[in-house]
């Protein structure tokens, strides 16, 4: 009897491998995407709380977090609607690039929207910049807040279970972007309404756990004006000494007193009369 595909002992080996390669290749796309996301997040610029309250004066924490989302939900469904636009025409070489650029775009957007919130709650990560970066990599990973005690590096990034949930939520967003190559501009639509809606419920839910550990604001901004004149300086005149407009120009000199008029019976009131023409 001949022998049939998956009988004898050639069989389970060559079903394993036709089983297996689109498995790596599909891992290896994922691991590629997340590289991307990994050495582009160091690299996200992120405003202080300071610069935050100085660019939206007047605003505390939830409108200025308001204001952040909307920005961030904007842009994301801008990169969407790119993306779907592009993919007008099916190209289907060009697809898999076409959604690791969005997936790459939309996590910087809300890589920058999670660092912005942690300052805005006051909920700062702890370590330098490219350690802060880690950590929030990880807030968006995980889709929660960070934990302020921990110190995330490289090294926990690129390996162990927190690459593995990263490589899961690359896939998760691989599959819920799949709309946006749609072809003849519905893609674009398709695109813009999912990136929004995924930033925003992304949004809410660190939001909703900054909200537990928030830290009130310490006084006004740096530099901010609050209206109150220094101590000493009533109505907030510029003194000399005290960097203002005064320190430019220099003192007037102090007025010269007036001589002393002397008496009218004084001879030195008056000058000697000159005598007349004809007795000189």
């Amino acid at each position: 009897m001949a022998p049939t595909a998956g009988s004898g002992p050639a069989g389970p080996k060559t079903g394993m491998i036709l089983r297996t390669r689109p498995d790596r290749r599909v891992r290896a796309a994922l691991e590629r995407v997340a590289d991307a996301i990994v050495q582009t997040a160091p690299r996200v610029p992120v405003r202080d709380l300071a610069t935050l309250r100085r660019q939206f004066p007047g605003l505390g924490p939830e409108e200025m977090a308001d204001r952040l989302v909307a920005g961030a939900v904007k842009g994301s469904a801008t990169v969407g609607a790119g993306i779907g636009a592009a993919a007008m025409m099916p190209a289907p070489p060009a697809m898999p690039a076409e959604l690791a650029a969005e997936i790459v775009g939309v996590a910087s957007i809300e890589l920058k929207l999670i660092a912005e919130l942690h300052e805005v709650y006051g909920v700062r990560a702890a370590g330098a910049a490219p350690q802060r970066a880690m950590a929030y990599l990880g807030a968006w990973t995980d889709e929660r807040g960070i934990d302020t005690a921990k110190l995330v590096s490289f090294d926990v990034v690129l390996g162990g279970p927190m690459r593995r949930r990263l490589r899961q939520q690359v896939l998760k967003r691989t599959v819920r972007n799949l709309p946006t190559l749609a072809p003849f501009l519905m893609g674009a639509a398709a695109g813009a309404l999912m990136n929004r809606r995924d930033t925003r419920r992304l949004a809410d839910r660190i939001r909703d756990d900054l909200r537990g550990r928030q830290v009130p604001w310490d006084g006004p901004p740096p530099g901010a004006d609050t209206g109150v004149a220094p101590s000493g300086n009533p109505g907030g005149l510029s003194l000399p000494g005290a960097g203002g407009a005064a320190d430019s120009v220099p003192p007037a000199p102090p007025a010269r007193p007036a001589p002393p008029v002397p008496p009218k019976d004084d001879p030195r009131a008056l000058p000697p009369a000159a005598p007349p023409p004809g007795e000189r």
